[in-house]
């Protein structure tokens, strides 16, 4: 192997993770070549890179996933090394062994490290060996249902029924049951089937308080390993990570020792050569058992990034370059408190439904006072349907737990994304969840939160007085900016007044009643005082803020010390504030318009009962029914398909369908008509 440093690699991956490695790579005189589906020819990624290369159609399987493509675009482009990042080929053996054999550099662990640690059920034996905690479980392929339940049964309930390729959630069941674990055995063999083309199932047993704690390590040629702390990951949906940080709350200096050196033990055993991460499962007694090992980056690195002051894509760069790690165990260090959010492209409140199209508005926060945001898309951009739904990564680091909730609730409010959805809402109620405060969560939180899926009401409500005052601020920021006007009629200036009534609606989308709320402003020093008359006295706001109409963010300090960030947008007669997740309507009336105001009849929404319309952008892959057909609640109507899941639309109650309006092969826009019922 070459100890010389690489004059050019290529990124085989695309979005944030391909901006990322370039990141890197360019800090250390490194020249990129990225590659690119036909969907992605005006990416980030493509526009950063140093060179870039077409490399087949939108579909991964036509592009990303061809691995004689992307040896082919090294040799076209002269590139020495290939970075996998995440996801893809990046823990695909086979791939890494073809670059082994064309003398193209993999920057990743050698093939026989993937082979041996992407098989579950040869992991587990080699952990064994390795002396690493295992969870107590029938580690053979297990043939037949009976089987499975008699030694689910020897194993003791409950139980965890796996496949052994599987990944993403598929491929699992728990079950606490004979029953459950006879369904759950074939349910596991058929998604393992069609998803991995393998469907070897084992069972193990199930850790009852759970939480998803991994160990980061990084090894080189010569025979080093070390470990870079651990990263909690429990906070999950449907096995999907959501918010990771570093270090754990749950885990204490000895508990981080025993797995630090239980991870150095196997990655020596498999020869390890790269960064790659040990996951554990970690009981309530602070019992940990290996679960399986990432040969690859992980999508949450930059947590480990934050706390230790290592750059892991610039180490993984190193280490394939044939040089030693130049720092041991006891040079590794903990500071701090990082976390991350994954901003998705997903509406939470229809079920995280994807949502693609254009982003009319990106604006994530300032990388400053610890904010790192790892993206890779910009505003005018798409959001394709073909790959995953991540936007960016927001990630931040604080001195401690608190300060690092603070600086990400504050970054979440700052981070404005217009054109499609995105999880931040459901990011932003996390983050003020009391569980998730005080650090008392485990894998299933999400799911014992909310129970009933992620709804308008979920959001934590805001104080009424205190958008009121913000409200009343704003409108009289846009009364001083009309003052302005040239021309005004000397004598007959515009005055400012003094007393408003904000209407306030509560939580866009929920059942909250409105509000009234009589309010009296004045402006000294640059201090906007405003004032509410209350039965018990009177509530008063001073905010400082040198906001400006137009602006979208506003940052302002409210009674010297409280310091709030939000989006504020004005909307015909209506303010628009986007505070922690949720979004408030407010209006601003004069004491005679809010009396009329009462006055206007209410308007009724339109009946759409009878209507089927598609809930995200997509392609309508599906139609189940015919016209004059008689369906039942709960019947399959259409399907359609958006960043690599097909989405199942179903009848809410029964009826005749009256009129089919759109065809199989149609891409649909959010809210377009599909099928009309009698």
């Amino acid at each position: 192997m070459t100890t010389k440093m690489f004059k050019k690699i290529l990124i085989a991956n695309r979005g944030e993770i391909a901006c990322r490695v370039m990141k890197t790579a360019k800090k250390m005189g490194i020249k990129t070549v990225a590659v690119y589906s036909e969907a992605d020819k005006e990416a980030r990624h493509v526009q950063i890179a140093d060179e870039a290369i077409c490399i087949g159609p939108a579909p991964s399987r036509e592009s990303y996933l061809l691995m004689e493509r992307i040896i082919q675009a090294c040799k076209d482009t002269g590139a020495q090394a290939v970075h996998p990042g995440y996801g893809f080929l990046s823990e695909n053996e086979q791939f890494a062994k073809r670059c082994e054999e064309e003398g193209i550099v993999f920057i990743g662990p050698k093939h026989q490290s993937i082979a041996a640690m992407g098989d579950k059920i040869a992991s587990k034996k080699l952990a064994l060996a390795a002396k690493v905690n295992t969870i107590p479980g029938h580690n053979e392929a297990i043939g037949t249902t009976e089987e499975a339940v008699k030694i689910a049964k020897g194993i003791g309930y409950p139980v965890m029924i796996k496949a052994s390729a599987g990944g993403g959630g598929k491929g699992l069941r728990v079950a606490f049951n004979d029953q459950e674990a006879a369904e759950g055995f074939v349910a596991c063999k058929t998604e393992a089937m069609n998803s991995f083309g393998d469907d070897r199932i084992f069972i193990e047993k199930f850790v009852e308080g759970p939480r998803h704690i991994e160990i980061q390590v990084l090894g080189d040629s010569h025979g080093n390993v070390v470990y870079l702390n651990e990263r909690d990951c429990s906070i999950q949906r449907r096995h999907q990570k959501v918010i990771e940080e570093a270090p754990s709350p749950f885990i204490d200096p000895v508990t981080r020792k025993a797995m630090g050196e239980q991870a150095v033990a196997l990655a020596k055993a498999v020869n390890y050569q790269s960064a790659g991460t040990v996951e554990f499962v970690v009981g309530k007694d602070k019992s940990f058992y290996f679960l399986e090992m990432n040969t690859r980056l992980q999508v949450e690195h930059p947590v480990t990034e934050n706390i230790t002051g290592i750059d892991l894509v610039e180490q993984m760069i190193r280490v394939a370059a044939g040089e030693k790690l130049a720092f041991q165990q006891q040079d590794i260090k903990l500071d701090g408190w990082s976390m991350e959010c994954r901003i998705n492209a997903d509406d939470p409140f229809r079920n995280f439904l994807p949502s693609t199209g254009r982003l009319v508005k990106y604006r994530p926060p300032e990388e400053v006072g610890g904010v790192r945001v790892d993206t890779g898309v910009y505003e005018g951009g798409e959001i394709p349907m073909y790959y995953d739904s991540m936007i960016a990564k927001l990630i931040v680091h604080g001195k401690n737990r608190s300060e690092a909730i603070e600086k990400m609730r504050s970054a979440l409010n700052d981070f404005v994304i217009r054109g499609i959805h995105s999880n931040i809402p459901f990011q932003a109620a996390l983050l003020q969840h009391p569980r998730f405060i005080s650090g008392d969560f485990t894998t299933g939180f999400i799911a014992e939160e909310y129970p009933q899926g992620f709804k308008t009401d979920s959001v934590q409500p805001a104080d009424p007085k205190r958008l009121a005052a913000l409200a009343a601020f704003m409108r009289h920021r846009y009364l001083e900016h009309i003052k302005m006007i040239d021309g005004q009629l000397a004598g007959h200036e515009m005055t400012i007044a003094k007393q408003f009534v904000v209407v306030t609606g509560g939580r866009v989308g929920s059942r909250d009643n409105p509000i009234e709320i009589p309010i009296r402003i004045e402006l000294k020093d640059l201090t906007y005082s405003v004032y509410i008359d209350e039965a018990d006295g009177v509530s008063r706001y001073d905010i400082v803020s040198n906001w400006r109409p137009g602006e979208i963010c506003m940052r302002a300090t409210i009674n010297g010390t409280s310091k709030v960030t939000a989006q504020v947008e004005r909307r015909g007669g209506k303010y628009l504030l986007v505070l922690d997740g949720a979004q408030y309507e407010c209006m601003v009336l004069s004491p005679l318009g809010a009396e009329l105001q009462r006055r206007m009849p209410k308007k009724v929404p339109p009946d759409t009962s009878k209507l089927i319309m598609s809930p995200m952008p997509g392609l309508l892959t599906n139609i189940s029914v015919k016209v004059g057909e008689l369906v039942t609640a709960g019947q399959k109507l259409a399907a359609i398909e958006a960043m690599k899941m097909e989405n199942t639309l179903t009848a809410a109650q029964d009826g005749v369908v009256a009129e089919i309006c759109a065809n199989v092969g149609e891409s649909l826009a959010v809210d377009q008509l599909i099928i009309r019922f009698e």
